[in-house]
């Protein structure tokens, strides 16, 4: 009896013992579960966030294709609108018309020296005064032009008028002076001299007008030393490019600058127009001028307005109106 009673005990305690296991098993059997549970909804979050991902991507990726179509379409619209303007101004300026690009009047208190407006190409003065005061047409100095006529007029009606054909056609006039051509600068622009040259009968002054009473071709941006003139005639003089004579004479002036950089040293000696002479510095004293739109430097000795000198252009005009027509800022020939 008593050893049947520690058996029994024994096998109680180790029924205990077992129950004991299996109630461990089942919470760590528990905890596993919980565990599973969590990745599984880890990893459901994780598909979810990877799904979101690729819908974002998606979109990201449809806004870039949609910005590549629209920056396609604005670029052929642009390059469509840029081809629209470019036939525009090829159609005005191949219509035969004359533009009026610049206008110097030597006496209105705005001097047009040689680093004045002629190389920026920026507007000067108003329309409404464009043939009574210096004037720059910004639109007319970008235009593509094959002919040059400049025209010396009285209140707007030609006095005297000269018409060349440039040797490079279709070249604007902001091209022509600005600072890549000037640098050597000292261009021959135009051959075989005037293709009209069409003078008043009772014009006056000729005998040394800087344009009238030489003959030539047209030079452009002469400059020599520290000196420089915007627009010369060959058949006056030209100085040497190393030669400081103040000597060469035309439209567009002044004695002392950097003629290559269109650098004004001292606006002293700038000048709008200066007439044919022989007066090289430093022997001569009195160079004279038209006007008084010229700087204090002591040997430029104001002279007779003989006139605004205006310069035109045209894509494929020959001919200009003779002396006694009143000038616009358009002429159709």
């Amino acid at each position: 009896l008593t050893d049947g009673q520690e058996k029994l005990n024994s096998g109680q305690e180790e029924l205990k013992q077992q129950q004991q296991l299996l109630t461990d098993g089942q919470e760590k059997l528990s905890s596993g579960q919980e565990e599973l549970e969590q990745q599984q909804q880890q990893l459901t979050d994780g598909q979810e966030k990877l799904n979101s991902g690729q819908e974002e991507l998606k979109q990201q990726q449809q806004l870039l294709t949609d910005g590549q179509e629209k920056l396609s379409s604005g670029q052929k619209e642009l390059q469509q609108k840029m081809e629209s303007i470019e036939d525009k101004m090829g159609d005005i300026a191949s219509k035969g018309n004359w533009y009026l690009g610049m206008n110097i009047n030597p006496a209105d208190g705005h001097t047009f020296g040689y680093t004045v407006g002629w190389a920026t190409g920026k507007d000067i003065g108003s329309t409404k005064e464009a043939l009574t005061k210096d004037y720059l047409s910004a639109y007319v100095w970008g235009l593509p032009a094959s002919y040059i006529a400049i025209v010396r007029h009285q209140q707007g009606v030609v006095d005297a008028v000269k018409v060349f054909k440039f040797k490079v056609l279709g070249e604007s006039l902001s091209k022509r002076f600005g600072l890549p051509r000037m640098n050597p600068g000292r261009q021959i622009v135009t051959f075989g001299g005037p293709i009209q040259e069409s003078v008043a009968d009772d014009a006056e002054n000729l005998e040394d007008d800087p344009i009238f009473s030489v003959g030539g071709d047209l030079a452009f941006n002469w400059a020599y030393s520290n000196n420089g003139c915007r627009i010369a005639l060959t058949g006056g003089n030209l100085s040497e490019a190393d030669k400081n004579d103040d000597n060469t004479h035309g439209l567009g002036n002044d004695f002392l600058c950097n003629p290559l950089t269109n650098t004004i040293y001292d606006d002293s000696w700038s000048h709008d127009i200066s007439n044919i002479q022989d007066c090289p510095y430093p022997e001569c004293k009195e160079m004279i001028v038209q006007g008084t739109d010229h700087g204090r430097g002591a040997h430029l000795k104001t002279g007779p307005v003989y006139g605004n000198y205006a310069i035109y252009v045209s894509q494929t005009a020959e001919t200009f109106p003779q002396p006694g027509y009143t000038l616009g800022r358009e002429i159709v020939v």
